[in-house]
């Protein structure tokens, strides 16, 4: 059998055409979905199949899309039979008219089918842009807020702050999950608790859910769900993204921040440290999606890096004060965060141009994220030996490969910024162990930059400097 788009297989043989359409005329076994962008699949009801001549549906449910419809309308069919998520090609009506209480359709049959097996415990992972946000309720009345990250017809798993521990901890029976997506959409759902961890550095709590008591009306909605995340996370790994339609899942108004993920609820110090948090957000994910193998979005970078210097530009001491109010992200978070404001402070606004002072800000924002690739005990030790060292410093190349694809990026900047940021004037650095008359301008001023925050911060090894001390 040949392999269909979007990892489905197609099935051309009527007899198994005929086998797996009988799944679809059970009780909310199939849906409709006009073609085009921003349809919802819609409950139908498929009441007859004459193969190879016509299927006969019961619109009655849905009349608001009949006369769609009669003008000649495409639509597809989907469905689930047998543990497998199946789909028809684009069908049309040929005719719809009154029966008694029903309005029934007959279009034309469908000549092959598209079936995806692994549907049933395939999670689909939400990638780096897609933001997606899930409340957690208990039947106390409490309640946590969380990120989505991924979802399937059975389950999801929540990032939720540590405070939800307390919540999930006092939660003996079932809990309510809401979804909620960019576009307002929202899926309600009881689920119970299958496991969690907890991370003390990122302030998190990974928390996995069991869907429980799922109607069908429901799952038509999940299936919808899951589909749309796969759609959109392979654009996001398309050299051909820009063919693709976005989901409208993810498309919110560019005036308006969406109020949904962990985030979003987090006390902050000051107005201009939650505006700052949308960046810390990206980076935060942005180091997940290197430690899963994945590469330094462009287009993400762009766009984050765009919101920094905007910040920047509106009210440059409240960001640099804001970067010292981040104190619900980790660490490397805080440190990245702090760089690029600062060196884009040192930089100037006059006399350089603003795709320079993009760049800085942009290779600033990443310079560190390579350390996120290393084991994580190697970034905890007191004392680091010789080997330990050495390993660590590998945090500069394995960053450079993954920034390969920002394109954007002007080279000189990247190579400044996050390659010669560890060097010293003496040539003690790394990882070419460059003197001073080898360095540019933008280097020393970044490794300045780079080393005033790191002694500001405490360290496994020592305590933050007092700022005295630092000048």
């Amino acid at each position: 059998m040949p392999q269909a788009k979007d990892d489905y297989t197609r099935v051309a043989h009527p007899a198994r055409i005929e086998e797996l359409l009988d799944g679809l005329m059970e009780p909310g076994g199939a849906s409709l979905q006009l073609a085009g962008e921003g349809h919802k699949p819609l409950p139908v009801l498929v009441t007859e199949q004459r193969p190879g001549e016509a299927l006969v549906l019961d619109i009655s449910a849905i009349r608001e899309v009949a006369a769609e419809l009669k003008r000649g309308a495409t639509f597809q069919l989907l469905g689930q039979t047998s543990g497998k998520m199946l789909r028809t090609p684009a069908l049309t009506v040929n005719s719809c008219q009154e029966e008694g209480e029903h309005l029934v359709c007959r279009c034309n049959y469908p000549h092959h089918l598209e079936v995806l097996q692994r549907r049933a415990s395939f999670r689909a992972r939400l990638r780096l842009g897609m933001e997606a946000g899930g409340i957690l309720r208990n039947a106390h009345g409490h309640s946590a807020q969380g990120d989505l990250r991924d979802l399937s017809l059975e389950g999801c798993r929540l990032e939720l702050p540590l405070a939800a521990g307390g919540i999930l901890a006092a939660s003996s029976t079932p809990v309510e999950l809401e979804l909620c997506f960019s576009n307002d959409s929202r899926f309600i759902v009881s689920a119970t608790l299958r496991h969690q961890t907890v991370s003390t550095e990122r302030q998190s709590l990974q928390a996995g859910f069991q869907f429980e008591a799922v109607t069908p009306d429901k799952e038509r909605q999940l299936w919808f769900l899951v589909r749309e995340i796969e759609r959109e996370a392979a654009r996001s790994t398309d050299s051909n993204a820009a063919a693709r339609l976005p989901s409208p899942l993810f498309q919110t108004s560019a005036s308006s921040a969406p109020s949904i993920g962990r985030r979003s609820i987090l006390p902050y110090a000051t107005p201009m440290a939650r505006r700052l948090s949308r960046v810390s957000g990206y980076l935060d994910a942005q180091q997940l999606e290197l430690q899963q193998g994945g590469t330094v979005d462009s287009v993400q970078l762009s766009r984050h890096a765009d919101r920094l210097l905007l910040l920047h530009d509106e009210q440059r001491e409240a960001l640099l004060f804001a970067t010292r109010c981040m104190h619900q992200e980790s660490g490397l978070i805080r440190h990245c965060l702090s760089v690029a404001a600062h060196l884009l402070d040192l930089a100037g606004t006059n006399a350089i141009p603003r795709e320079l002072r993009k760049a800085i800000a942009a290779s600033a924002m990443i310079h560190d994220l390579g350390k996120a690739l290393l084991p994580p005990e190697l970034l905890t030790l007191k004392r680091l030996s010789d080997t330990d060292s050495a390993r660590l410093r590998q945090h500069v190349p394995l960053l450079l490969e993954k920034i390969a694809g920002c394109q954007w990026l002007t080279p000189g900047v990247v190579t400044a910024v996050v390659e010669h940021i560890n060097e010293r004037l003496d040539g003690s650095g790394y990882p070419r162990h460059l003197h001073s008359g080898q360095l540019r301008e933008l280097a020393r001023a970044a490794a300045v930059v780079d080393v005033i925050d790191a002694m500001r911060r405490d360290r496994p090894d020592r305590a933050a400097w007092k700022i005295s001390d630092v000048y």
